[in-house]
């Protein structure tokens, strides 16, 4: 595949052009903010590297669109893609990011800061005994390449890690992996639930009471896509304590809407999708890496399975 003129759409794009165009100077170069794009520009050229991009375009006249991010679903979720266009995705640390997020959060509980926290300020000395992450079993939901990582490190500290995909395929560092249709019966024993999924018809809304109701005050982590919630029936289940407590750092909408409950409930976390940004040395790393392979007709780890959306 020949790619001669590039399109770069992003916040950081005056820091990726730092990085790429020295790289690279025989390619022909646009870099632009987001709110810059217009279809013009997409018309110009062979490649077009962004992520999340807030409009939608007309992608089906460049050979090859890279995402800056791990996440394709603003590409490709309910959406009619050319398949003679190739499309790539980001793979950098993001798994070592989301697992070191995830993992905060469930020490965070564990050790009772926000008991110890109340207490401090009631001038409370009432000792509580921190509970061990290697006692517990968490549930992570997505076993790809983000998944795997988040069991390695659990695994690492004695954690029970299971998983649930699609396929129900073994994966290294799960204790098992279960079909996503099939692992109900397991959801009562799971103390932390962490999703990793990414968004496709078949994930949309599947947090919802089905799942929710087998949970006996479990804590949710979210990290996967918003739109994989259904924030009614999530914070129906914190009110029953199926749910004890959720971190969520995406949403269905972003930024999150100043009326959404979501802000205000005490048992939710908001953090504003940041478990695994992409720094522009990565971004421009894994772009630079996925240009050479693709011009030296070299095997793309990376590249998107169009018909699953991931």
């Amino acid at each position: 595949m020949n790619i001669s003129t590039i399109l770069v759409v992003s916040p950081m794009y005056k820091e990726l052009q730092t990085l790429i165009e020295k790289e690279v100077p025989q390619k022909n170069f646009r870099f632009i903010p987001e709110d810059g794009l217009t279809q013009n520009d997409l018309s110009w050229a062979d490649a077009l590297v962004s992520f999340n991009l807030k409009a939608d375009y007309d992608y089906s006249h460049v050979k090859w669109v890279h995402s800056l991010g791990a996440g394709v679903d603003r590409f490709l979720y309910k959406k009619d893609w050319n398949e003679a266009v190739l499309l790539t995705r980001t793979i950098c640390s993001f798994g070592q990011r989301i697992a070191e997020y995830c993992l905060s959060y469930i020490l965070k509980d564990l050790q009772f800061h926000d008991v110890f926290q109340e207490q401090q300020g009631q001038k409370n000395w009432k000792q509580q005994t921190p509970r061990l992450v290697g006692n517990q079993k968490v549930l992570v939901y997505g076993t790809g390449e983000i998944g795997q990582m988040i069991a390695k490190v659990f695994s690492g500290l004695g954690v029970d890690v299971y998983g649930v995909s699609l396929s129900g395929q073994e994966k290294a560092y799960f204790k098992k992996v279960m079909k996503l249709d099939s692992h109900l019966s397991r959801l009562s024993e799971m103390n932390y639930i962490i999703n990793t999924l990414p968004l496709t018809e078949k994930t949309e809304k599947v947090f919802n009471e089905r799942i929710f109701s087998h949970l006996s005050n479990a804590g949710f982590i979210n990290v996967g896509r918003g739109a994989s919630v259904d924030e009614e029936n999530l914070l129906q289940a914190l009110s029953v304590n199926h749910v004890s407590f959720a971190v969520l750092d995406v949403f269905a909408q972003e930024p999150l809407p100043e009326n959404n409950p979501f802000w205000s409930h005490p048992r939710i976390l908001i953090t504003p999708h940041i478990s695994a940004v992409t720094t522009p040395n990565e971004g421009a790393a894994c772009f630079l890496e996925t240009l050479k392979n693709i011009e030296e007709n070299k095997p793309l780890k990376n590249i998107v399975d169009i018909k699953k959306g991931y």
